[in-house]
């Protein structure tokens, strides 16, 4: 068949395949292949990665061949296949991408851990395992991240961590990183922020220079990329970070990524790049726990070798709730200040040391916030919170709402009380009153009241 002919078939085949798949996954997929031949009613595509290869026959290879028997009877099969891009008819047999080269000695100035130096960021010797503290919201991430650093292959690529600010994704990458250093030094590991791998992506272009950058970038081991969403709208940064994604991958190289967000909720990122963080592992940081926050602090106290009080620990555990990073902080403020002016940790001086702190973290609930909550927890209507019914399983649950409205508001008694049916005052007052006396008494109502208390201050 002439080459003009089956170049127009492939045009209006992609043609209609393009109106029907949308125009990112077009450029993604489609736009890549190569139109290499037509024999014996079957024709051949060519592709420039496995990885690409896999994807095209799982998704679009059947309906390929169906669009293409509309242009051509005579077509029997359309078979993907993985070739460099050079002449179509230069190469008889499909050839399979050969292994990435390792950086010449001379490039690695003389070892792996130098290479990683030049091209990485340093890591923190504090970010270890060891001193990961785990619980309910990252022990999964936590698992992950073990996994990828004890095996050399394994079944998700890439690792995909996101979550909130200060919750200990690039404690995990760091540990990573580590854990191979000791275990395999010969493993090439690079580990870097986005906007530093922007950053010498740009001054490659600036230079010419762009063959090192991606001879370094495509022949690690491990890459590790921090904070992904900082390369969202710059649109050559994502292009090369793709291509570099793509031959890593289909080589079996391992990447671990990190985000504030999924990638699938990642504004500004292309759909094409989106699919490849979405092929492999997305773990999830949550927001920390009361009592993962107090492991923290525990962990920390240790090591930093000071004895720290309980109460004082519960209380920054309470009150610091935004992230890892402001709650390790604060602890070193309590104890630096301590160290420096000889007095001891008490709750006092804590109050005192981190009243700033202490006030940005206040989070502000509503009087509707507590009674929603209460009414949930002891199963009651929201209603019953201003109606005038007095039957004990209505009235001790109002009496709670009270409380706690006394206790995280800053409304005055008579506010508290219209927001309870129009209530007296001296309502509010005997309401807090008795909660106090039953907290007291009865150690079970005393952990449902101090459960509500956290759930809302959290």
């Amino acid at each position: 068949m002439g080459e003009i002919r089956l170049h127009s078939q492939w045009e209006a085949v992609c043609g209609r395949l393009r109106s029907e798949i949308g125009e990112a996954a077009y450029q993604s997929w489609l736009k890549p292949i190569t139109v290499r031949e037509m024999a014996d009613g079957q024709v051949r595509l060519s592709v420039p990665t496995r990885f690409m290869q896999d994807w095209i026959v799982t998704h679009y290879a059947d309906r390929l061949c169906m669009l293409w028997q509309g242009e051509n009877p005579g077509i029997r099969s359309v078979d993907v296949v993985v070739l460099s891009d050079r002449p179509a008819r230069a190469v008889e047999k499909p050839a399979v991408v050969a292994p990435l080269p390792t950086v010449p000695t001379a490039r690695r100035m003389g070892s792996a851990e130098e290479a990683v130096v030049d091209i990485g960021a340093p890591l923190d010797p504090r970010f270890t395992f060891e001193r990961f503290v785990v619980g309910k919201p990252n022990e999964f991430a936590y698992a992950a991240a073990q996994r990828v650093a004890d095996a050399t292959q394994v079944s998700f690529n890439p690792l995909f961590l996101y979550g909130g600010v200060g919750l200990g994704k690039t404690h995990l990458m760091h540990a990573i990183a580590w854990r191979i250093r000791q275990s395999d030094p010969t493993r090439n590991v690079i580990y870097l922020s986005a906007e530093k791998f922007m950053y010498r992506f740009i001054r490659a272009l600036r230079e010419q220079n762009t063959v090192d950058f991606k001879e370094q970038f495509r022949s690690v081991d491990v890459l590790m990329i921090d904070d992904v969403q900082f390369i969202a709208g710059k649109d050559s940064t994502q292009e090369e970070f793709f291509h570099t994604f793509n031959a890593l991958v289909d080589q079996g190289r391992q990447i671990v990524l990190s985000a504030d967000k999924s990638p699938s909720n990642l504004e500004g990122i292309e759909e094409r790049l989106k699919s490849r963080l979405n092929c492999g592992l997305v773990a999830d940081i949550h927001a920390t726990t009361y009592e993962l926050r107090l492991g923290i602090l525990q962990s920390k106290a240790d090591q930093l070798g000071v004895e720290v009080k309980r109460n004082v620990l519960e209380f920054l555990a309470h009150k610091i709730t935004s992230n890892v990073r402001e709650l390790e902080g604060a602890l070193n403020r309590i104890v630096a200040h301590a160290q420096l002016v000889g007095r001891q940790i008490t709750l006092e001086t804590t109050q005192e040391v981190l009243h700033d702190l202490l006030r940005a973290n206040d989070r502000r609930v509503t009087i509707e916030e507590i009674q929603k909550r209460v009414a949930e927890h002891f199963n009651i209507r929201i209603s019953d919170m201003h109606s005038a019914r007095r039957a004990r399983s209505v009235a001790r649950p109002r009496q709670v709402a009270m409380y706690l409205a006394k206790q995280l508001t800053t409304r005055s008694l008579p506010e508290i009380g219209r927001k309870f049916g129009g209530r007296d005052h001296t309502t509010v007052m005997h309401a807090v009153r008795k909660v106090d006396e039953l907290r007291e008494r009865d150690a079970g109502f005393a952990e449902d009241v101090e459960l509500l208390r956290r759930m809302l201050e959290g």
